[in-house]
């Protein structure tokens, strides 16, 4: 069974781009300094498979996003492969875009090169860095192609979590200019929401 999602479209340098849902409803932090957190279908399925070392939200997060693709005439006609974007931290064993891309390229017949994009340099994890100009400062350079296998070819680029675009942005240039595909589409699975 495919999980609920309310897609919406993304701007950006990418020739097409969406998310599938936002990630949070609501939290509200308790005076001791914990959080009560709403989320979505999607959302939680993502917290659980990233955060919680649930496995189970893997295979119905995959074929939501595949059912999703196959859904759209222009993905599904153009798409030559599912580009994951390479994780921050490359500590933890088990690695969440990683698989899902993998999964959801397994379901549509469809390439997930993990060894395609890759970092050209460490960064920190960008879910801590708040400031926009530090963002994109760390990811300047961050990423590479190893080689020109999707030249003149349209790929999907997938991430989990779109907040500022700044990580789609940056690997979508380096794509478009070292891998010279013809169309970059992305694809983030959850948006977070604006603070006030």
């Amino acid at each position: 069974m495919n999980i609920s999602i309310k897609p919406n479209r993304l701007g950006g340098i990418w020739h097409l781009g969406w998310t599938l849902d936002r990630h949070t409803i609501s939290s509200r932090r308790h005076d001791n300094g914990t959080f009560t957190t709403k989320r979505t279908e999607l959302g939680e399925a993502l917290y659980r498979l990233k955060y919680c070392g649930d496995r189970k939200p893997l295979l119905p997060i995959a074929r939501t996003v595949a059912a999703f693709i196959r859904d759209d005439v222009e993905l599904s006609d153009q798409i030559s492969a599912i580009v994951p974007i390479p994780p921050s931290d490359t500590s933890r064993r088990f690695q969440p875009v990683l698989a899902i891309a993998n999964e959801t390229g397994k379901i549509l017949g469809l390439d997930s090169p993990s060894d395609y994009l890759v970092k050209a340099k460490k960064t920190s994890p960008l879910k801590d860095i708040e400031d926009r100009h530090s963002r994109s400062t760390q990811l300047a350079g961050a990423f590479t192609v190893r080689d020109l296998r999707f030249e003149g070819r349209c790929i999907l680029l997938l991430d989990d979590l779109y907040r500022s675009g700044e990580t789609l942005a940056w690997a979508t240039k380096v794509i478009l200019a070292k891998g010279r595909v013809s169309r970059v589409f992305v694809l983030a699975l959850t948006k977070t929401r604006i603070k006030r």
